[in-house]
């Protein structure tokens, strides 16, 4: 039985026929309606999807706790005890203030969504390695499944739309915490490529990763493409197979490109850019997911932490964990004989804030700028916040009651706040959302269904966005 031919409807009223016609026919499949054919008909009758307001996704993780007071959610009305010494500071848009660490970035307010009601509803990922889990994953660290990354899922479900890069990139991906990126119950082809750098200013630095072996380059690596396509063939390409050889083929994609050594390399931008993001490393990786998002790399998230060098002595684990003396001008310390926090500076240095106001500020500009901001989703996220409260080693702790993210890009509204913390920046007051609630929202940007399940190679329906519900002020 051929499909008799027809036209798309233009009206709505008529579009709902072949619907019901193709409702009608469903069970007479036996009597000789083919499967391409079925497929026709229940494409032509589903609604159609409007375009996705995201086309990729840039995760700026700080990692270590960065401390909302101090940045994000100012409390001028703190007890004069544990209030911050940085001062609120107007930005470009009346009515938000941030601190005067974030001169550079109040100047971009009119671009961001600050979320000042998250926190974990959930005990139990209080520490760095859960903590960072979880922001990566939008699934508590605690759940009976491990759960991949945000990005794991993206690569799983839309792919990316450049072909010589994976589809989900960690810049540089070795922070303390890197070990917390999982791939859960999803293949290895979804795992993230992490680029690996300690410095990414340095004009030296490479990606050793992608770099094919002295041994293996030229007419060797021709030869072995060869062999590889005369084993394919004689494969049926359906299953298992077809997927491999599509993962060798971006691998031999990847390593013969020249356009992958132009994406990392960071010496052919000019100095103006340069100096728009900042020297150092924070500027250079910042730059770095610039550079990924604009060759179509789906899904990137830097990572930073300041590199061990002699411009910082006693600074050998920059990241955001104040424990001690958070307000001090230079080094927390080297011995480990107070809170923990020690091979960090105070939170005001420029290895700190100082790299972080300036790089975050840039690549707002220059996604903007580059029109690329309309269809990049940007978060700044940190795995928890910090306590209001001093501790005894001037220092705050871990806190998951109240902390800030910010969102910018692809349809994102600028230049509001969502949600609320008391006085002291203790407890969320009103509009809590967790980091389930930020996965449902990177999720629908995408155009991904996140209330349809993944299945596991078991056939287990897995719910990857816990029926969490997207955050509503940013979409």
């Amino acid at each position: 039985m051929s499909l008799l031919p027809f036209q798309r409807p233009d009206s709505s009223k008529d579009f709902a026929f072949p619907r019901r016609r193709a409702l009608q026919i469903g069970a007479t499949g036996v009597l000789g309606w083919s499967l391409p054919q079925w497929l026709t008909l229940q494409a032509l009758g589903a609604p159609s999807k409007s375009r996705p307001a995201a086309r990729n996704v840039l995760v700026i993780l700080e990692q270590g706790g960065l401390s909302h007071m101090d940045t994000w959610d100012p409390k001028p009305l703190a007890p004069v005890d544990h209030r911050s010494p940085h001062r609120p500071i107007d930005t470009c848009v009346p009515g938000i203030q941030f601190t005067d660490l974030l001169t550079k970035t109040s100047q971009v307010a009119d671009k961001l969504t600050v979320i000042r009601s998250m926190w974990h509803d959930k005990p139990g990922a209080n520490g760095h390695p859960d903590g960072t889990q979880y922001v990566l994953s939008g699934s508590h660290p605690n759940n009976p499944l491990e759960m991949p990354d945000i990005g794991c899922i993206v690569s799983k479900l839309i792919g990316s739309e450049c072909r010589e890069l994976p589809p989900y990139v960690m810049v540089p991906g070795n922070d303390e915490q890197h070990a917390s990126a999982r791939t859960g119950f999803l293949p290895a082809a979804a795992r993230v490529f992490k680029t690996g750098g300690s410095d990414l200013s340095d004009p030296r630095w490479k990606v050793a990763d992608l770099l094919p072996l002295p041994a293996n380059q030229g007419p060797r690596l021709d030869h072995r493409r060869q062999m590889l396509a005369a084993l394919n063939s004689r494969f049926s390409a359906g299953n298992e197979a077809a997927a491999v050889e599509r993962f060798y083929a971006q691998a031999f994609d990847t390593l013969t490109s020249p356009r992958v050594d132009q994406v990392f390399n960071l010496t052919t931008e000019t100095p103006a850019t340069r100096e728009l993001y900042g020297r150092g490393h924070r500027g250079a990786s910042y730059l770095m997911g610039r550079r990924l998002i604009e060759a179509g790399v789906r899904f990137v998230t830097v990572d930073v932490r300041w590199p061990f060098t002699p411009d910082v002595p006693g600074g050998f684990n920059l990241n955001w964990d104040h424990h001690d003396l958070i307000y001090t001008s230079g080094s927390c310390g080297t011995i480990r004989n107070k809170a923990g926090g020690e091979g960090r500076y105070g939170i005001g240095h420029w290895v700190m804030m100082g790299s972080t106001d300036h790089a975050f500020a840039g690549l707002i500009i220059d996604l903007d700028q580059r029109g690329l901001l309309a269809e990049t989703l940007v978060c700044f996220v940190t795995e928890f916040g910090r306590t209001p409260r001093l501790n005894g080693f001037q220092g705050r702790d871990h806190w998951t009651n109240a902390y800030s993210i910010v969102m910018a890009g692809a349809g994102v509204p600028g230049g509001q706040v969502i949600g609320r913390s008391d006085d002291e920046g203790g407890h969320v007051l009103d509009s809590p959302y967790t980091p389930e609630n930020y996965a449902a929202t990177i999720y629908e940007k995408l155009g991904i269904d996140h209330r349809q399940p993944l299945y596991t190679n078991t056939n287990r329906p897995v719910y990857f966005a816990h029926h969490a519900e997207p955050i509503p002020g940013v979409l």
